[in-house]
């Protein structure tokens, strides 16, 4: 899996981007948990992550074209445990495209055989039922599912920092829709005659490729959105994320 990572500071299209206060904020790091910046180009800003895991799920929500935008920690959710009401911080609250938000929950396999761990997350998940609060626990499993995550990273690393307009994006699709599909490579060629990165398609969801057989390379096969089947990648399908 790649190990690439960023280090300065976010000077995107939109340095304001999501203003946005986590929840829980950090006093005193501690421990060995890797904690760091993402720059976000869904959200146009830095996003903080506890850990790796979470990287490994800001990469797959950057690139999923269901996702429209998300935030880390945001809010704090009270929920009954027996004649005690505790308090839940979510992960992640991402939003759809289509105006749904579903909360996130990033934890290692190996914590939820913990019986402490398995007993909050099964209350948390009772409430958001009640609720009608979509909720998923994403683990590595979904993660870390490889050769899809070093793709992911692949995309995310190869595509310029700023993209182009979706109207310039368009247009360049539609003159070359006629080429596809066709390998990375020749892809490559045809949308430089426009000015336009493929690698851009790709983030932009206008494109896809295999992300789950073998690393992306000069004869990985690109298609365009419409010749693919719905749900260029899942991490929660019942959900539509």
């Amino acid at each position: 899996m790649s190990t690439q990572f960023w280090a300065g500071l976010w000077n995107g299209r939109k340095p304001a981007g999501d203003t946005h206060l986590r929840s829980r904020e950090v006093l005193s790091p501690s421990g060995g948990i890797m904690r760091g910046k993402f720059p976000s180009r869904k959200n146009g800003r830095m996003v903080h992550h506890e850990g790796l895991l979470e990287l490994d799920a800001i990469y797959l929500f950057e690139a999923s074209p269901a996702i429209d935008g998300y935030r880390e920690q945001p809010t704090q959710i009270p929920y009954p445990d027996g004649d005690r009401v505790r308090r839940y911080t979510p992960d992640f609250e991402v939003r759809l495209i289509d105006g749904r938000v579903v909360l996130i929950e990033v934890k290692p396999t190996a914590a939820l055989a913990s019986a402490e761990t398995a007993h909050k997350l099964a209350r948390i998940a009772d409430h958001m039922h009640r609720s009608g609060q979509p909720f998923v626990v994403l683990t590595e499993q979904v993660l870390r599912r490889e050769p899809r995550q070093s793709n992911i990273r692949t995309i995310c690393h190869r595509a310029p920092r700023v993209l182009p307009s979706p109207r310039l994006a368009r247009i360049a699709l539609e003159r070359c829709i006629a080429q596809l599909p066709t390998t990375l490579s020749e892809a490559t060629r045809h949308f430089a005659q426009h000015d336009i990165d493929l690698y851009s398609l790709l983030m932009m969801g206008l494109l896809r490729c295999p992300l789950e057989k073998e690393p992306i390379g000069p004869a990985t096969c690109i298609t365009s959105t419409t010749e693919a089947n719905d749900g260029w990648f899942w991490l929660s399908e019942e959900h539509g994320l």
